[in-house]
């Protein structure tokens, strides 16, 4: 009779904790703490460059790192609260996605940066590979197939498959999926790397798509368009910027297929805020209050151009859209009487033209 008394009591004192514990999650506190685990994605006007906020309940995430000539991540980022991060994300060494990594690196301690193994001899992307070999942040090249959880965060990896010395080319581009709610990252990949990215099977179905290099027209094809479904677009330019970014064309082709379209050069700091089931999206213009400052354009002189016909091939990568192939291609047709004789090379149309003259670092003497 004692045995069976003893034996019923922890029985009924466990029957009662179950219940108590059942009660306690239902209660209006626990389901408050839960939907307000919300994440923010603010894509930051830094002008004629990239930068991207990912802060989360228990993740912080920066995708590029805005332009070399200007100081304007760093005070967002502490304006938001930002003390540390998760991970740093660097899609190519251009020095409008790359500009103050080196800035962030010192400011912030950073568990892990991504690059995608693309070199650049340009001051900007030493001084980001300085600060990094400075700090104690984890190094690490992604590759497509692959995914990892940060947090309560899904990041699919989709390009690049390998190196290929073109850095547009080898922008890391990642779908990043909070929820139910998706979004997708491209860089600068233009239309070759779109096609690849279709190729390899990769579900690039998105709520929310950063135009790629832009919103220019050598990326953000139909098709890619056509696999991504986004319901909002967002680009980052620059008002007024000599680019023309975004293109007029790319502009009618998202209005055609009945996507809002959002641009910092218009609509500032663009927040989207979701719970992982449903979004909105915000602006925030003039959000930082700081000191005024002209963005200072880089004016060469003859004499501190490349000269196509005798740059070397480390030299001619500089290039914009000039990367280690078609650098030897390049040689290969030398020499040139002007630039526009660039379109001779394979893949070099005359916007690709264009671009490489309005980036004033190009020439033939």
């Amino acid at each position: 009779m004692n045995w069976s008394v003893r034996y019923d009591q922890p029985v009924l004192f466990v029957f009662l904790l179950i219940s108590f514990m059942m009660l306690a999650a239902c209660t209006p506190q626990q389901a408050t703490t839960q939907s307000s685990e919300k994440l923010e994605v603010h894509y930051i006007d830094v002008g004629q460059g990239d930068a991207t906020l990912l802060k989360g309940p228990d993740f912080t995430l920066l995708i590029d790192a805005g332009r070399h000539d200007a100081i304007d991540v760093t005070p967002y980022l502490q304006s938001q609260g930002i003390t540390d991060l998760d991970l740093m994300i660097l899609t190519h060494p251009h020095a409008d996605h790359v500009g103050q990594a080196d800035k962030v690196i010192e400011a912030f301690p950073i568990k892990e940066v991504w690059m995608s193994g693309d070199e650049h001899t340009s001051a900007t992307f030493e001084r980001v590979l300085d600060a990094l070999l400075d700090s104690d942040a984890e190094y690490y090249e992604p590759r497509a197939g692959e995914s990892f959880t940060i947090g309560s965060a899904l990041v699919e990896v989709y390009n690049p498959e390998s190196v290929t010395g073109d850095l547009h080319e080898g922008s890391i581009s990642v779908r990043i999926s909070y929820g139910d709610i998706k979004f997708l990252f491209t860089g600068d990949a233009e239309y070759q790397t779109e096609r690849d990215m279709i190729n390899r099977g990769h579900n690039l179905k998105a709520h929310i798509f950063q135009l790629g290099h832009h919103g220019s027209t050598t990326s953000n094809t139909q098709d890619f368009l056509d696999r991504v479904q986004p319901e909002v677009a967002i680009y980052s330019a620059r008002e007024g910027n000599s680019y023309g970014h975004p293109h007029d064309e790319i502009i009618e082709r998202i209005e055609n297929m009945g996507i809002d379209l959002y641009g910092t050069d218009e609509h500032g700091h663009i927040i989207v805020t979701t719970d992982g089931k449903q979004y909105t999206v915000s602006t925030d213009i003039g959000a930082i209050t700081t000191e005024p400052k002209e963005e200072q354009e880089t004016v060469r002189s003859i004499d501190d151009c490349l000269d196509i016909n005798t740059a070397s091939k480390v030299e001619l990568t500089e290039i914009t859209h000039i990367g280690e192939e078609r650098a030897k291609e390049l040689i290969q047709f030398r020499p040139f009487l002007s630039l526009d004789e660039l379109s001779q090379i394979h893949g070099i149309g005359q916007a690709r033209v264009t671009e490489i003259k309005e980036q004033g670092l190009a020439c033939v003497r």
